[in-house]
C-alpha cells in the first residue's frame, strides 16, 4: 500500500501548508533529500495548544501537538515533491518541546509525531530522532518539529 492510500485509509487528510511566519520556504529538495521548515502544531490557522509542557500543556496534549506538526511537514514535502509516495523513508526527525523547567520527557511528546509516521510509512517510517527540550519557542508553541526525507 503506498503512502497516499495509507492515509486515505487512516482517514487522515493533509492540511495545505502553512503560510511561513518568517522569510524562509516550507521545504527545500537538495539532490535526493528534503528538508523541512520547523513546522508548529497549525490546523486551520490557529495553534491547537500553547505553552510549556508540561505546566500549561499536558504530555497527551504536546503528543496530539506533535502529531499536528508532524502532519504539516508531510504536507510541506508533499508540497515540494508531488506526492508522499516520492518519499523513499524517513530520514530524521528533530523534535523541540517547550519544556517547563526540570521536564525531561521530551521523547514521550516526540512519539506523537514518530508513531505517525511509522502508521504511514511502515517500515520506511523508522528514523532517526533528537527530541530537545526548549526554554521557548516561536508563538509560545508546545512544539516545534523538521523532518528530513528520502526521495
Amino acid at each position: 500500500m503506498t503512502a497516499e492510500q495509507k492515509l486515505r485509509k487512516l482517514g487522515i487528510e493533509l492540511p495545505a501548508t502553512p503560510e511561513p511566519v518568517g522569510a524562509y520556504v516550507p521545504a527545500v529538495r537538495a539532490g535526493g533529500l528534503v528538508f523541512t521548515s520547523g513546522q508548529l502544531p497549525i490546523k486551520d490557522g490557529q495553534l491547537i495548544a500553547a505553552g510549556k509542557v508540561p505546566a500549561e500543556v499536558d504530555l497527551d496534549q504536546a503528543a496530539a501537538a506533535a502529531r499536528q506538526a508532524c502532519l504539516n511537514a508531510l504536507s510541506a514535502a508533499r508540497a515540494e515533491i508531488g506526492s508522499l509516495d516520492a518519499i523513499n523513508r524517513i530520514v530524521r526527525l528533530n523534535v523541540f518541546v517547550n519544556s517547563s523547567a526540570g521536564f525531561t520527557d521530551q521523547a514521550k511528546v516526540a512519539n506523537g509525531a514518530s508513531e505517525l509516521l511509522t502508521e504511514i510509512f511502515g517500515e520506511s517510517g523508522r528514523h532517526t530522532r533528537c527530541a530537545i527540550g526548549a526554554a521557548e519557542l516561536p508563538l509560545n508553541t508546545p512544539v516545534e518539529l523538521d523532518l528530513i526525507v528520502e526521495v
